[in-house]
Parts: structure tokens; sequence; C-alpha cells
């Protein structure tokens, strides 16, 4: 059984290596729909840059995914098809992995929230 947002039981989706989709699944995120369409995408060192853009865009589309969760090293893969992206649902998120740690200064999403906030207005 998946693990669903509570508010509507929609799903979390996963774009990431091997080791965070098997960490993610093992944690009940995993769900194939009734058009066997997965919720996940394990993207390995054979994976084609378009096959992860057409995941992603197919993830978007989704109405029962409500969050995407994306390694940030395989984010800067597909960083314009991200920024386009501008809609609050499915959130967006990005994860570090194993090998990648997680670099603020790379999160679009970040990014943009830092810019909607005056520094000022939290001293």
């Amino acid at each position: 059984m998946a693990l669903h947002s509570a508010a509507k039981g929609k799903l979390i989706s996963v774009i990431g290596d091997e080791d965070t989709c098997v960490g993610f699944l093992l944690g009940g995120v995993g769900e194939i729909n009734k058009n066997r369409h997965s919720n996940f995408l394990v993207v390995d060192k054979g994976t084609a840059v378009s096959e992860i853009e057409e995941c992603f865009k197919k993830f978007i589309k989704r109405d029962d995914i409500d969050i995407i969760l994306i390694s940030q090293n395989i984010a800067e893969m597909i960083r314009h098809v991200i920024d386009s992206h501008n809609q609050p649902v499915p959130a967006v998120l990005e994860i570090p992995s194993k090998d990648h740690p997680y670099d603020a200064s790379k999160d679009s999403i970040l990014r943009r929230a830092r810019g909607m906030f005056n520094p000022e207005d939290f001293s």
C-alpha cells in the first residue's frame, strides 16, 4: 500500500538513483495505477535524459500525484523542465542522494521561495 497524502489521498512520486528509490519504496511510497504506470523512476548511468524529462512531465500531469521527490543531481540534468514548472501542485522537492549531498544554491524551488521574502522581515 502506498503512502498517500492525507488530505486528498494523493501519491508521492520519486525520481532518483536505485538506493534512493528503494529506500522510499520500502517506506511504502511505491504504487502502480490501474494503467500499470508506477510513481517512481530509477535512474542509472544508462538512463537517457529524455526519459527522465518524459517521466517528470508525466508525473506533473497525473492528477493522483501531489509531491515529486527528485534527487538533486538528477534534477540538474533536467533543470530547464523543473524551472518551467510553476504550479504549486505537484510540489517538486529536491533531495540529496547517497553520493551527492544537497546544495541549496542549486535548488530552484528554494531560490524562488527566497525571492518571495525580504530577509529584514525576519530580523
